[in-house]
């Protein structure tokens, strides 16, 4: 089999590889994507349970990039709901606002407390870390200790499985740059939440879910003459040193013959897959970069509302589970019953490890009492669930990940024809609007060399 009609072979069918192959079918060629999973969309996608439908982690649609809003509307039209935003913490067996509003922060926590927060805050402007190289010394910096360790430490540490001492300070500079306690304070007393991306009060959002819009992508890349392929993971890619020349997947082999291929897959997956294997240092770094999973427990619950958040953070060290959504919140078509509420209730595992390996009915039943431990459950009985594994959720910033990233892309920087996107081909923590943008142009760079060799 070759690539005769297809002049591009996409590794990945999320956000970033549709992306690629739509902008790729506008510039005239016809791309194939393979995708793994028998669903599009990979972390974004909408999955469903009895009729309920839910994110795996919540999508919001929000982007300071107009290319991406221009696309996202054109996408979805007068589908695209707009939809306010509403987070809490919960904390001490309470709720607080996010981002924090300041007198009821203050009552909640109370004088002392409050008192505390501002004098490390304070301390922290004077004496800060120089030069801060992990998640803690970088939060401490920006809000001092205190704050630090009531709303970042332990939900940062459920997510990440590690010490925030163990994490880089890359991640949250990506994650919160521009955000400090001041911000948050002035924020808090204008109302006005628009300064920062973790502050927007309101989003845009597809009434049954992020896949609507990766249908509509699919439909759009299938009848300008792209191909897209479900349930077909690569399990190699070969090369000759200089090129990517075939991909195996499903029992068959895909001859490149001069096309071109675009990689949305881990980075580290991508690299163990080459054949022949790369040199013992480049497998050993790509190893030991690591991807954090995300375990979704969809709970069905005999009530018609909890809470009239879109997510709530459990900052609890004594709750394993990290965050909840409530996809009714985001939009009411997701719940077909009225009387039932389906909560996605978010754990984070090493793929393999612990709760990752527990079965799905002893996962529901986990859930169904940590929601009543929290006191948002009141005896309401369950009525099923479903629970959704993703290995390679999220690529994780340890000590010295930016070095086996950057041996990784070295490396693949010599095959010509092969570039990498999104979230875990680059292995960073990019929002969904980035991932995009970054397949957009990984398709016009193709465009361009097509065009110069012409």
């Amino acid at each position: 089999m070759g690539m005769r009609e297809h002049e591009l072979a996409i590794i990945g069918g999320g956000p970033a590889g549709l992306a690629c192959a739509l902008e790729a079918t506008r510039l005239g060629h016809r791309p194939l994507v393979l995708e793994q999973e028998p669903v599009l969309g990979g972390i974004a996608r909408t999955e469903e349970v009895h009729g309920f439908l839910f994110d795996l982690g919540g999508h919001r649609f929000h982007t300071d990039l107009a290319e991406i809003e221009t696309l996202w509307t054109s996408l979805m039209g007068e589908d695209f709901l707009l939809r306010p935003r509403l987070s809490r913490i919960y904390y001490r067996r309470r709720f607080f606002d996010y981002p924090l509003k300041l007198l009821p922060t203050l009552r909640k926590l109370g004088f002392g407390t409050s008192a505390a927060i501002m004098a490390s805050y304070l301390y922290a402007r004077v004496r800060p870390y120089r030069d801060p190289q992990s998640f803690e010394q970088w939060v401490v910096n920006r809000f001092g200790r205190r704050l630090y360790e009531a709303f970042f430490r332990s939900y940062t540490e459920k997510v990440w499985g590690m010490p925030c001492s163990e994490i880089s300070a890359d991640w949250a500079a990506e994650r919160i740059r521009g955000l400090s306690l001041r911000e948050i304070v002035q924020a808090a007393l204008a109302g006005n939440r628009a300064g920062h991306a973790s502050l927007i009060d309101q989003f845009r959002y597809p009434p049954r879910g992020p896949s609507m819009m990766w249908e509509r992508m699919a439909s759009l890349i299938t009848e300008t003459g792209g191909e897209i392929r479900l349930s077909s993971p690569v399990e190699t890619v070969e090369h000759d040193g200089t090129r990517v020349t075939a991909l195996r997947f499903g029992g068959e082999r895909l001859e490149l013959e001069g096309a071109a291929v675009v990689s949305s897959a881990p980075l580290r997956e991508l690299v163990l897959h080459l054949e022949p294997e790369p040199p013992a240092e480049v497998l050993a770094a790509a190893r030991a970069l690591r991807f954090r999973g995300l375990l979704t427990v969809a709970v069905i619950l005999e009530a018609a509302d909890l809470f009239p958040d879109n997510w709530v953070y459990v900052h609890e060290p004594q709750v394993r589970m990290g965050r909840i959504q409530s996809p009714r919140n985001w939009s009411p078509a997701m719940a077909p019953d009225s009387d039932r509420t389906l909560l996605g209730l978010e754990y984070f595992c090493w793929p393999g490890e612990d709760l990752w390996t527990w079965p799905d009915e002893d996962l529901i039943a986990l859930g169904a009492r940590e929601l009543t431990d929290m006191g948002l459950r009141h005896g309401e009985a369950v009525h099923g669930g479903r629970v959704v594994r993703v290995p390679f959720a999220y690529p994780v910033y340890d000590p010295g990940y930016q070095q086996r990233r950057e041996t990784l892309l070295a490396y693949l920087a010599g095959l010509s024809n092969l570039q990498v996107i999104g979230r875990g081909g680059t292995h960073r923590y990019d929002n969904m609007d980035l991932a995009m943008l970054s397949g957009l142009t990984a398709a016009r760079q193709l465009y361009s060399q097509a065009e110069a060799l012409h």
